[in-house]
């Protein structure tokens, strides 16, 4: 029987293998360069540094060899190019950025480095994480000479999802065993709908945000995204945990093993069903597909309990004034002073400031820039942005009282699968309705999920998202492993990906 090949290996199955000593390092960063470097089209990659990359693969074959192998020792991984990395630039996608080398790792890289992963690459996303297609980049990526939006490996005329679709698209395609994403309204959770891979968004605050280049502060949340449940749950257990020195939105909660439970029974698991998430406007084979998976969990002695969450629809009004708010105040940074882009002809400090930022940011950004100084400028902050606030409060209280009756929540990610590529681009108002379902669970701060649960038009995955209550990742992990074991929608592949 022959072996499988090293990119159709779990995290888990490679992990385990590297520590056997059956493979090395070595070996598997050049396996997955060599993919990367063979597989240009999709525009998944923006940054590789082979020297950087094999050198953490040598030491940790030096580890394994002496016998202090750490938990992912070995393991290749890329990262969403919003952690700023040593030895790779951090650009966020956008031109503000470009050729910027970080001199420090985000917490995220550090805490993944520090078990022993190997970092491949950076990784493709929307401009400041500002996007639901991936085609709000201005970088180039590898292979190409001018920005290009990312491809989905189900179908190349279609969009990954954003902003994390370089990092769905690339364990979609098998160019690496796991990533890392970021989820602000949606980002980790819609992208891995579209490509058919798993990706968690835990609760606000257990993963550290420093080094994360910031977008909306009350909502940003980095995550991984890779095959499986099982392969988050080993991502997750090293990225999480407190980091007071120097994020201080983190939270004082130990890290914790999220493997650890994943076998557990699920039988008499209380899953509620919110009744907002299947009215009009979800496409017939998306709620097909979850239905479809619904009764599965019901086939492995879950039950289902109709709730509601009446506010789901505020989600979106409330979201695209708080996370344009905190982004224009986080963005006021990039003014063509200390870092970044500056323009090269300017008359006198004011107009440096006015040209480097129309240079340097793209149309989105500059859109919710906007927006988000308009509704905090005098007279329209009570009326805007702090009643935002007092809804979002209210969105998290309909989760709470709707935790009363169950013990996780599932639905939808997106009210349709991966559109085609530019189908939405004159509209922004479209692609903001995209992350309808999951908004709310970002404003209350909640951990969520997607996992793979089907197909609809076009063959295109359809992803099943699980939303806990605070720290309840394990539970969610649980929940997906189970199912997963249960089918296989998370093991098919794009056809054409070898």
């Amino acid at each position: 029987m022959t072996s499988p090949a090293l990119h159709d290996l779990s995290v888990a199955e490679l992990a385990r293998q590297l520590q056997k000593r059956e493979v090395s390092a070595v070996e598997a960063a050049q396996h997955f360069l060599g993919r990367i470097q063979a597989t240009p089209e999709l525009g998944a990659f923006v940054a590789l540094n082979e020297e950087a990359t094999l050198t953490q693969a040598r030491a940790a074959d030096e580890r394994i060899a002496a016998g202090q192998a750490r938990a992912l020792d070995g393991v290749p991984i890329a990262h969403k190019d919003i952690f700023v990395t040593k030895n790779f630039p951090s650009t966020a996608g956008s031109k503000m950025l470009a050729g910027y080398q970080s001199p420090f790792d985000a917490t995220v890289v550090t805490r993944l480095a520090d078990a022993g992963a190997v970092t491949l690459g950076k990784l493709n996303c929307d401009e400041f994480a500002m996007g639901s297609a991936n085609e709000n980049s201005a970088i180039a990526p590898l292979g190409f000479e001018q920005p290009a939006p990312v491809r989905n490996p189900w179908d190349s005329s279609r969009v990954p999802g954003g902003s994390s679709g370089g990092s769905a698209a690339a364990v979609a395609a098998r160019l690496a065993p796991a990533v890392t994403g970021t989820d602000t309204g949606g980002s980790i959770r819609q992208p891995a709908s579209f490509c058919g891979i798993t990706g968690i968004k835990p609760t606000y605050g257990r993963a550290s945000r420093y080094g994360m280049i910031a977008f909306a502060s009350s909502l940003d949340q980095a995550g991984p995204m890779a095959r499986s449940a099982e392969d988050c749950a080993l991502l997750l257990s090293a990225i999480c945990g407190p980091d007071p020195d120097r994020d201080s939105t983190s939270l004082d909660v130990p890290a914790e093993d999220f493997s650890r439970s994943l076998n557990d029974s699920i039988e008499g698991l209380r899953i509620g069903v919110p009744a907002e998430f299947f009215g009009e406007g979800l496409a017939p084979d998306v709620r097909a597909a979850v239905d479809g998976a619904l009764k599965e969990y019901e086939k492995l002695g879950a039950t289902l309990v109709p709730i509601s969450l009446p506010r789901t629809e505020l989600s979106i009004p409330v979201y695209y004034i708080i996370a344009p708010a905190e982004a224009s105040s986080n963005l006021s940074r990039f003014d063509g002073v200390k870092f970044g882009h500056r323009a090269k002809d300017y008359g006198d400090l004011t107009d440096m400031y006015k040209k480097t930022r129309a240079e340097g940011f793209g149309d989105e950004v500059k859109r919710r820039i906007m927006i988000g100084a308009y509704v905090l400028s005098h007279g329209y902050y009570d009326a805007y942005y702090l009643q935002a606030q007092k809804i979002r409060r209210m969105i998290a209280d309909d989760f709470q009282q709707a935790f009363k009756s169950c013990d996780v929540i599932a639905g939808p990610v997106a009210p349709t699968v991966a559109w085609k590529l530019g189908e939405k681009s004159a509209d922004p108002v479209a692609n903001y309705l995209a992350d309808i379902f999951t908004l709310p669970g970002s404003l209350a701060g909640l951990p969520g999920m997607s996992l793979p649960a089907g197909f609809g038009e076009g063959g295109m995955p359809v992803g099943l998202q699980l939303i806990g209550n605070y720290f309840g990742e394990s539970r969610l992990l649980n929940a997906a492993h189970r199912f997963q074991q249960a089918t296989d929608f998370h093991l098919r592949r794009p056809e054409g990906v070898k």
